[in-house]
């Protein structure tokens, strides 16, 4: 059974923050229980599009692992970890 310790550890491996864009939004639309809420999402859109490159890494960082507590919270823990752990490098953004 997949720990959000390990989820969060493999999101930070090699100094990644989070996967690039399309690798990300594929990653919110397996979410379940999406629902909007008034002009949003819950849980919130990833980081992309024209907000990627205005978007600190900070935030970036917070909101793949609100995705991923999302994930926990709604049983896709393990399937979420398995994707996150088929990406290739060239999948994923680091930064410091």
């Amino acid at each position: 059974m997949t720990t959000l310790s390990e989820v969060i550890q493999e999101i930070e491996k090699d100094g990644r923050i989070c996967p690039q864009p399309d690798k990300w939004r594929e990653l919110w639309e397996m979410l379940p229980n999406k629902k909007r809420k008034g002009a949003s999402w819950e849980p919130p859109l990833p980081l992309i599009l024209a907000v990627w490159y205005d978007a600190p890494i900070i935030l970036k960082k917070i909101r793949i692992q609100e995705h991923i507590k999302w994930a926990e919270t709604n049983g896709m823990l393990e399937y979420v970890y398995n994707f996150l752990k088929s990406l290739k490098p060239e999948d994923w953004y680091y930064g410091e």
